[in-house]
């Protein structure tokens, strides 16, 4: 039975997922964050590289397995496959998606998809503006590039819901409403 949770928290450029990642991480006790980007490669040879990548992600997570050790993520293969939804790699990713996400869903932790997302998407420009924000080399900041990443991470999080939602939790978050009400949307979600 599960003694610890697996955190995954998606959602567009903007959304807040490193200011949420970040509160988890201090919220509950014996977490660990990672921070993904994803391979750099987004030509039909990157396919491979990725696939490699997210399988040995997903060996080091099912090593991990009621060891009492939380883990938090932000950003994983959701990423990689809303990316390929919307033409930002040269490759499909269908299969893939749905057997790694056969695999987590699989895993003997207490899951949580956390999806982040802006019901005010003028918002995005103010976020995406703020210095400091990390630069991506083929999804460009922009509000109309966070629409539709959001746009596609809401269907997907639907369709974790449809398939597993009898073994992930699955949580779409306004992050509109204020970091102080996130913060307690998330810690009653996970005490």
């Amino acid at each position: 039975m599960a003694n610890s949770k697996l955190i995954v928290v998606e959602g567009p450029q903007g959304a807040g997922k490193t200011t949420v990642t970040d509160f988890i991480r201090h919220k509950i006790p014996y977490t660990n964050l990672y921070r993904l980007s994803g391979s750099s490669d987004n030509t039909p040879s990157g396919k491979p590289k990725s696939v490699s990548m997210y399988n040995d992600l997903l060996d080091y997570i099912e090593k991990l397995q009621n060891k009492s050790i939380n883990l938090v993520f932000d950003r994983t293969f959701f990423t990689e496959y809303v990316y390929c939804n919307l033409g930002f790699k040269e490759f499909d990713y269908r299969e893939e998606f749905l057997t790694f996400l056969e695999r987590f869903a699989s895993f003997d932790f207490d899951i949580y998809y956390i999806n982040l997302y802006l019901s005010d998407t003028d918002e995005f420009e103010a976020r995406l503006a703020r210095d400091g924000k990390g630069v991506n080399k083929y999804a460009k900041f922009s509000k109309e590039s966070s629409v539709k990443q959001q746009d596609e991470y809401m269907k997907v999080a639907s369709e974790i819901q449809e398939k597993y939602g009898d073994k992930i939790h699955v949580v779409n978050i306004d992050t509109c409403v204020g970091i102080d009400k996130v913060k307690e949307q998330i810690a009653s979600l996970l005490s």
